[in-house]
């Protein structure tokens, strides 16, 4: 079990987004200053939709999930959620799920983008793995003895 606290997310995946978004970025702000028939007006639109795409990339590679002493935090692409550990159930990665799925105790299901097998499927099972043995030890028993 990892110690405490611990941030899953994936590193791989995180690292395309954040390479693609600055690549992109360049790409089309390049293109409106070497185009010489675009007025300044139009020069801007490129970098402001380069700088929109950047964004959104950047939006995508912000997911985590943050398990510390008092429970976990998932962050995904437009939201952030602060559980206890008692309140989740049971954590999920099924063989062609996209991510995490953490099963609550008001019957609902919570998708943890932080841990997905896309791009490092050995390393999103082995997060979701100690997350499901943090959850279990510290949703069963005492903290102080897990």
């Amino acid at each position: 079990m990892p110690e405490l606290p611990v941030t899953f997310r994936p590193g791989r995946t995180r690292a395309v987004l954040l390479g693609a978004g600055v690549m992109i970025f360049v790409t089309i702000t390049a293109i409106a200053l070497l185009l010489e028939r675009l007025g300044p007006g139009e020069r801007l639109s490129f970098v402001v939709t380069g700088g929109l795409i950047c964004w959104v990339l950047a939006m995508l590679a912000r997911v985590r999930v943050i398990a510390d002493e008092d429970g976990v935090t998932v962050v995904n692409i437009a939201s952030r959620r602060r559980l206890e550990w008692a309140e989740i159930l049971q954590v999920n990665l099924r063989p062609g799920d996209p991510w995490v799925f953490l099963n609550l105790s008001d019957g609902t299901s919570l998708p943890a983008l932080g841990i997905q097998p896309g791009i490092d499927k050995k390393q999103a099972i082995t997060d979701a793995q100690a997350l499901r043995a943090l959850t279990e030890a510290r949703s069963i028993g005492d903290p102080e003895t897990a």
